[in-house]
């Protein structure tokens, strides 16, 4: 099995808002399959988007049972289409990093919760609540399917003193 390369900064290509899927087909099943060999043979990855491989599709594999630590989650997601239409207005900082962004990591506030629509890999629209750590992932990914990295959304040295002044 070949992984693709996974493309990294400064590639203009992970700045591209992604294209709607919209056929659910077994190519479709074909490309998602992929995301998740290719997240599966990074170190520590837990989450991948389409555009990360180049797949200019709005279509996403989160899975975090993968993740070092536990938490609370759906398993194995492949998610076409996913929109938050509910967030917490709670923030919670966290320390992310990304395949796309290597050997960086910065501090971000992110929703505690969310709830997300999608469609799932047959086109049925889905939907789903998520908390913590996996809801930081699926904000994360969604994020790659608007053109927007982690490092655009960490938080300044004044941002975490005020936030942290506050709680």
């Amino acid at each position: 099995m070949n992984i693709p390369v996974i493309l990294t900064l400064p590639d203009k290509r992970l700045r591209r808002a992604a294209k709607p899927v919209t056929a659910f087909d077994a190519g479709l099943q074909g490309m998602f399959q992929m995301l998740d060999n290719t997240m599966r043979s990074g170190p520590g990855g837990v989450g991948i988007a389409a555009p990360q491989l180049a797949i200019n599709r709005r279509m996403l594999v989160v899975d975090c049972t993968l993740a070092r630590h536990q938490c609370r989650n759906q398993g194995l997601l492949y998610m076409a289409n996913p929109e938050i239409i509910e967030f917490s207005q709670e923030k919670v900082l966290g320390r992310e990093g990304c395949l796309s962004v290597p050997e960086w990591v910065g501090v971000v506030a992110r929703a505690r919760s969310i709830r997300v629509r999608y469609q799932d890999v047959t086109g049925a629209v889905q939907e789903l609540d998520s908390s913590g750590f996996e809801a930081r992932v699926i904000q994360h990914e969604i994020d790659h399917l608007d053109g927007v990295l982690f490092i655009d959304r960490v938080l300044s040295t004044g941002d975490l003193v005020r936030r942290m002044a506050k709680s």
